[in-house]
C-alpha cells in the first residue's frame, strides 16, 4: 500500500492538533488563542431581574503571606472576584487585562484573585510575570452563589451584594464597558 502526500499531510495535521490539545506543548498556543478571544470579548452584565444576591459573605480566604481575611469584611463595597489557576490557558490569557484594571481601580474596588492551584506554583507564576495582584486561597467553603465547576470565573458584586456580572471563561476585563460599569457601581 502506497501512502500519498495527502495522507502524510493529514497525519501531520492530526499530530499537530493532538500535541496542541492534549500535551503540555499546547499550553502556550491555547493561551495565545485565548488572548485573541479576550481582545474582542467584554463581559456582560446580568439583567436586574435575573441577578442573584450574595446572601452569605462568610468566605475565609488566605493571602500569599498567610494572612486570613473574610469576604464579610468587604460587605458594602464593590467587589471583583476572579477564580483562576496557573495551569488554565484562559485564566493566564485574561490576567494582563485584570492587572491593568487593578492598577487603576485597586483603591476604589475590592479585588480578590482566588487561586485554584498550589501556593508555590502561584508564587512562581506571579514572580515570573511580575504581577502584583491580591491573590488568595480558599480557607472555607465557597458561598453557594459563587460556586462554579469551571474556571476562570469572575463575579462583580455591587455594594448591595447583587451579582451584576457572572462570567465563565476568558474576557477583556480592561474594556471600556467594564470600566464604565465599575464607575457606575462605585458612584451608587
Amino acid at each position: 500500500m502506497k501512502i500519498t502526500k495527502e495522507q502524510i499531510s493529514n497525519g501531520i495535521w492530526i499530530l499537530a492538533i493532538v500535541l496542541i490539545l492534549f500535551t503540555p506543548l499546547g499550553f502556550y498556543p491555547r493561551v495565545w488563542v485565548n488572548k485573541i478571544v479576550v481582545t474582542v470579548l467584554s463581559p456582560s452584565t446580568i439583567d436586574k431581574d435575573e441577578q442573584t444576591t450574595l446572601k452569605d459573605y462568610n468566605w475565609n480566604l488566605v493571602d500569599l503571606d498567610g494572612k486570613q481575611t473574610n469576604l464579610q469584611s468587604k460587605k458594602g463595597e464593590v467587589v471583583v472576584i476572579n477564580v483562576w489557576a496557573t495551569w488554565c490557558p484562559p485564566c493566564v490569557a485574561e490576567l494582563p487585562g485584570f492587572l491593568e484594571l487593578y492598577e487603576d481601580y485597586g483603591d476604589k474596588v475590592t479585588f480578590a484573585f482566588v487561586a485554584n492551584d498550589e501556593k508555590q506554583k502561584v508564587e512562581a507564576f506571579l514572580k515570573k510575570k511580575e504581577y502584583n495582584l491580591p491573590v488568595y486561597f480558599q480557607a472555607s467553603t465557597t458561598p453557594r452563589e459563587l460556586e462554579s465547576s469551571s474556571i476562570p470565573v469572575t463575579y462583580i458584586l455591587d455594594k448591595q451584594g447583587n451579582i451584576v456580572v457572572d462570567k465563565t471563561g476568558a474576557a477583556n476585563w480592561n474594556s471600556d464597558k467594564t470600566r464604565s460599569l465599575l464607575d457606575k457601581l462605585i458612584a451608587e
